[in-house]
């Protein structure tokens, strides 16, 4: 064999073996950037602010906002919240002596975003590895129906990522299908606001429907604890938890689920 084949066969070699390396570490700098650029939640609140015909407001829970909230940036994610109809949406519960909800109201950056979420249009799945809709019984009103929320979730979930909500937020899970064709919950463990706590504060003739009631009309396996009792749920990536009490509970369980993707 000649020198000057031998140098341009070890050419060769040694460019094939850059192109293989070089390609396999590109592909992993690829996917620890897309890991990174992926480190974002998506928060639903609702847009009604009318409880029914009582006369009395509503909004989203600030506590079901801020307690996931709170485990999930403390745990790096980045949150970004839309509802139906984007800009500024009420909300009620305000704890003064709970250090969560205060440390949320006086984020800045976080009220900056709050106060101008995002319309469902504005939304691209593929950013988020999660999705979480916070309750308030405003989602009663404005959730259920909304097919671009739906199709936002199904697309997060389609791609590996976590669906989650608590206390009425499920109200935004009842319609969720599937590219199979089947409801999101159908056939799989799941909790909400229940009847007895809908009737305990007298709302369950208010309410335009039973979340309980029609979570079990679209298949799911409805679990659920006594009154006011934390009772969150896993099963297969979709999260949920039964009242303002499960919310911190709800943040730790999508954590979970997220560090087992």
């Amino acid at each position: 064999m000649s020198k000057l084949f031998k140098k341009v066969l070890t050419g060769i070699i040694v460019i094939v073996i850059y192109t293989i390396f070089g390609g396999v570490n590109q592909a992993n700098a690829q996917n620890l950037n897309r890991k990174k650029m992926n480190k974002k939640i998506l928060f639903v609140v609702t847009s009604h602010d009318k409880l029914g015909e009582t006369g009395e407001s509503t909004g989203y829970y600030l506590g079901e906002v801020t307690h996931p909230w709170a485990v999930l940036s403390d745990a790096g994610y980045e949150i970004e919240f839309v509802s139906p109809k984007g800009g500024h949406p009420s909300y009620y519960g305000e704890n003064n002596e709970d250090p969560i909800d205060q440390r949320f109201l006086a984020d800045e950056k976080y009220q900056a975003k709050i106060q101008n979420t995002m319309k469902p249009s504005d939304v691209n799945p593929s950013d988020y590895v999660a999705i979480l809709y916070a309750g308030g019984h405003g989602t009663m009103w404005d959730f259920a129906d909304n097919v671009e929320l739906a199709l936002i979730a199904q697309k997060i979930y389609e791609n590996n990522g976590v669906v989650s909500a608590v206390c009425h937020g499920p109200a935004g899970l009842v319609n969720i299908k599937l590219n199979n064709g089947k409801y999101l919950v159908d056939g799989k463990k799941i909790n909400a606001f229940t009847n007895e706590e809908e009737s305990a504060i007298k709302l369950e003739n208010v309410v335009p429907f039973s979340l309980e009631t029609k979570l079990i009309e679209r298949g799911a396996k409805f679990e659920k604890s006594g009154l006011w009792q934390s009772h969150v749920t896993v099963d297969q990536r979709v999260v949920t938890g039964q009242n303002p009490q499960s919310a911190h509970g709800v943040g730790e369980a999508v954590l979970k689920e997220l560090q087992k993707l």
